[in-house]
């Protein structure tokens, strides 16, 4: 029986405030601090035909779940068009990349285990950073998130 000091109750939680970077949306839903380091959630609205340069998460795993509109994806060597409904696993450690196809925007859900990079989002769209004038500032928080740029984005 558990008694009353014993029950864990649920943290309040409230989202971060949206934020923009190169026309991206980014909005945690659900950050590290609410999940005590465990995973983060950040929606994230590209519009079409944008897409990060090919890069690597050296401490996440990332799951990507397609609400809606279409992804080509890139993951180690091989590409897939992922679309509304359907999801990516990318293990750490896996190079990758995608670009927004078809003809809407793509908004789709980035799940981070553990948590932690949602924080590279945030300063991003803080620091208003451009490629490829603004790379050294960019690599730098790159680095302190565990990313590491490997390529060009897809055409």
């Amino acid at each position: 029986m558990l008694t009353e000091d014993r029950v864990d109750q649920p943290a309040p939680h409230t989202p971060a405030p949206e934020t923009e970077w190169l026309g991206v949306i980014y909005k945690t839903i659900l950050s590290t601090a609410d999940t005590q380091g465990a995973m983060a959630i950040v929606d994230s609205v590209s519009p079409v035909d944008s897409g990060p340069p090919l890069h690597v998460h050296h401490a996440e795993d990332e799951v990507f779940v397609i609400l809606s509109g279409a992804c080509r994806v890139w993951l180690d060597g091989q590409e897939s068009e992922v679309r509304t409904g359907q999801s990516v696993f990318i293990p750490r450690g896996k190079e990758h990349t995608f670009k927004v196809i078809g003809t809407e925007p793509c908004r789709h859900l980035i799940i981070l285990t553990p948590g932690g990079f949602e924080g590279f989002f945030a300063e991003m769209g803080q620091g208003q950073f451009q490629i490829p004038q603004d790379m050294p500032a960019i690599e730098e928080s790159a680095a302190r998130h565990n990313l590491t740029f490997t390529g060009p984005p897809l055409d």
